[in-house]
This record gives structure tokens, C-alpha cells and sequence, in this order.
């Protein structure tokens, strides 16, 4: 069966940096799109950040443009997010999720599969 795994999050200080990784297994890592979302208490989940199949196309929320960096390995099925200059709103629960097409899309239903979330909390 699909299995998305996130591991690194943790707790950093403002202005400090994060890596944020998801392995995949049981898919075709390399033909799909893969996404960041981020869930904060009492609010949506929100894209973060989204990458084509290839990895050469990426989408960024306003928020974080310029500070975070989606990338993904397809020989490791591995797809990662670099957090810079974190702030406190950045605080959340990070997911990663696969879609079972090739682009990049930015709504949580356009996800067919997502892993268990990981912690990230930016202290002031």
C-alpha cells in the first residue's frame, strides 16, 4: 500500500532553518506531483508548497516565497522542504501529500494520498 512518511520537524527559534523530508513507498515516486501542506490550530490546511513530477516546476505560497524550498529525489523517493528565516506563524503541522497526476496542484482534494504530519513550532 501508498505510505508517505514525514520526519525533521522539531522546534527551532525565529530566523532559524528547518528540513522537512517525506519518503514514499508502494507508488511510481517519479510520476507524480508531490505537495507541502500545513495545518496550524483551529485553522485549515494550507498549501505550502507543491513540485511537479519532474521537480522542475514548483509552486510557493505568498508566505513563503523566498524562505522555504521544495525539492525531490526520485532515485530516493524522497521529496523535501528547506524552511528559512523561519517566523511563529510558520508554526503548524506539516504534510506531505502525492497526487496521482504529473503537475503540481494547490487543493488539499486534489490529493489522493498524505502521510501522518510532523511538528513545527518557531519560538519568538
Amino acid at each position: 500500500q501508498v505510505e508517505l512518511v514525514e520526519s525533521g520537524g522539531g522546534l527551532v527559534q525565529a530566523g532559524g532553518s528547518l528540513r522537512v523530508s517525506c519518503s514514499a513507498s508502494g507508488l511510481t515516486f517519479s510520476s507524480y506531483g508531490m505537495g507541502w501542506f500545513r495545518q496550524a490550530p483551529g485553522k485549515e490546511r494550507d498549501i505550502v508548497a507543491a513540485i511537479n513530477w519532474s521537480g522542475r516546476v514548483t509552486y510557493y505560497a505568498d508566505s513563503v516565497k523566498g524562505r522555504f524550498t521544495i525539492s525531490r529525489d526520485n532515485a530516493k523517493n524522497t521529496v523535501y522542504l528547506q524552511m528559512n528565516s523561519l517566523k511563529p506563524e510558520d508554526t503548524g503541522v506539516y504534510y506531505c501529500a502525492c497526487t496521482l497526476k504529473s503537475g503540481y496542484y494547490t487543493q488539499v482534494y486534489s490529493y489522493d494520498y498524505w502521510g501522518q504530519g510532523t511538528q513545527v513550532t518557531v519560538s519568538s
